[in-house]
C-alpha cells in the first residue's frame, strides 16, 4: 500500500507517528519546511527511519509554512493508494487540494483538532471547499467532528483516531513511591510539600493563551507549601511583574526542557494544570496522564474534553476560585488523587502512537 502525506514541519511527535505508520505501508511524507522558527532546537533532532521524508522548501510564510509549488509534481493520479492532507489551510495544502479536485484525485484530511467557526467569510468558504470533498476526515474528538460537519463533511466519512505523542514504551505502570518522589524533588530543587506542574510555551500569546495568569492568581490563594512550576521557557516581563504583584512566591518559572528532563518534572509532581484559553488538542495532557498525574484543564482544551472523565477537572479558563478549590481537594485527598491517577493511566494507554498508526492502517485497508 502506497500512502502520501502532506504536512508543514517534521515535529517530533509526527515523525514518531510516521515512523510507526511506515512499518505497515510504503509511506512518503512531504514537509513544507525543515523546522519552525518558533520552536526550540530540540525539534530539529528527527530521523526518518521507516518512511521517505521530503522537504519541499520554497518561499517561507510565517513560522512553519512555505509556499511550495513543487508539491504538484508528487500528486500523480494513481501513484498512491491514499493521500492525506494535514496542512490544508496552508498555501501548499490548498494548492494540493485544488489540483486534486481538478484532476479527480481522492484525498483525506486530518488535523490535531478544531473548534467550528461561524461558517461565514472567505476563510470559512475555503474550509468548506477542502473538507466537503474529502473521502475521509480524521477527527480527534466530538468538537473536531462538529468542525468537519460544519464545513460539509458527511458523518459517515468522519473517522475518530487517538491523537497523541506518547509511545507504548513511555507509559508507566504506576506512579513512583513517595520516597522516590522526594529524592527527585531534591535534585530539581523543589522545596514545597505539594507540586503542581504546567507545561507550555510563553511565546504562545505571551502566556495568556496558556492561562498562566489564571494559574498565578490561583497560586496566590493557595497555601505557600503548594509549589507551582511552569515549564515554558523565559517568562515575559509582564508575568514576572504579575508574580511579584501577587506575592506568588510559590510560583517558579522553568526554562525549556528536553523530553528526558521534562520526564523528571512530571514524575516529581502531584498534579498537572493547563488553564488554556484555546488548544485544538493539547498534547501535554496526554503526557501528564501517561505519568499518572491527576489533570485539571479547561473547556477550551479538546484533549481534556475527550480524555478526562471527571467533570470537576474541566473548568472555565477564567475560574481562579474553581482552580484553587479543586487543586486543594485533590492534593489533600490521597484516595481521590489515586483514583484520578489510575483513571488517567488507563485512558493514556488507549492513546499511543502505535494505536494511532494502527487506526489509520485499518481505515486505509478498507478502501
Amino acid at each position: 500500500m502506497k500512502v502520501l502525506w502532506l504536512t508543514n514541519i517534521p515535529s517530533p511527535y509526527r515523525v514518531d507517528f510516521f515512523n510507526e505508520l511506515g512499518k505497515e505501508c510504503e509511506l512518503t511524507v512531504l514537509f513544507e519546511k525543515s523546522h519552525s522558527s518558533e520552536r526550540d532546537d530540540i525539534w530539529k533532532n528527527y530521523e526518518f527511519k521507516n518512511f521517505k521524508g521530503i522537504i519541499l522548501g520554497g518561499k517561507g510564510i510565517g513560522v512553519a509554512e512555505a509556499m511550495s509549488w513543487s508539491v504538484v509534481k508528487y500528486l500523480k493520479k494513481g501513484l498512491y493508494d491514499h493521500i492525506v492532507v494535514t496542512n490544508y489551510f496552508d498555501f501548499t495544502g490548498m494548492l494540493a487540494v485544488l489540483y486534486m479536485r481538478l484532476r479527480g484525485i481522492r484525498y483525506s484530511v486530518e488535523g490535531d483538532g478544531a473548534f467550528a467557526g461561524s461558517g461565514k467569510g472567505f476563510k470559512e468558504k475555503i474550509k468548506k471547499f477542502v473538507i466537503s470533498k474529502a473521502i475521509y476526515c480524521f477527527s480527534t474528538g466530538k468538537e473536531h467532528d462538529n468542525y468537519y460537519l460544519k464545513y460539509g463533511a458527511e458523518k459517515e466519512n468522519i473517522i475518530r483516531y487517538p491523537f497523541t505523542s506518547i509511545k507504548q514504551i513511555d507509559l508507566i505502570s504506576s506512579r513512583i513511591t513517595n520516597d522516590e518522589r522526594s529524592l527527585l524533588r531534591k535534585s530539581l530543587d523543589m522545596l514545597e510539600d505539594k507540586i503542581v506542574l504546567s507545561v507550555g510555551r510563553f511565546t504562545y500569546d505571551g502566556g495568556y493563551g496558556k492561562g498562566y495568569d489564571t494559574l498565578l492568581k490561583a497560586a496566590s490563594i493557595l497555601p505557600k507549601n503548594v509549589g507551582i512550576y511552569i515549564v515554558g521557557g523565559e517568562p515575559t516581563e509582564e508575568f514576572v511583574k504579575m508574580k511579584c504583584d501577587l506575592s506568588a512566591v510559590n510560583v517558579h518559572f522553568i526554562d525549556f526542557k528536553s523530553k528526558e528532563e521534562l520526564k523528571k518534572y512530571y514524575l516529581a509532581s502531584d498534579l498537572f494544570a493547563l488553564m488554556t484559553r484555546g488548544d485544538v488538542w493539547g498534547l501535554v495532557i496526554n503526557e501528564a496522564m501517561s505519568y499518572g498525574l491527576p489533570v485539571i484543564t479547561t473547556n477550551k482544551c479538546i484533549a481534556g474534553l475527550e480524555m478526562i472523565s471527571d467533570d470537576r477537572c474541566i473548568l472555565d479558563p477564567e475560574d481562579v476560585e474553581g482552580l484553587s478549590k479543586i487543586t486543594l481537594e485533590i492534593l489533600q485527598d490521597p484516595i481521590q488523587s489515586e483514583r484520578l491517577s489510575i483513571d488517567n493511566l488507563d485512558t493514556a494507554s488507549k492513546y499511543t502512537i502505535e494505536a494511532m498508526a494502527q487506526k489509520h492502517i485499518e481505515i486505509f485497508n478498507k478502501s
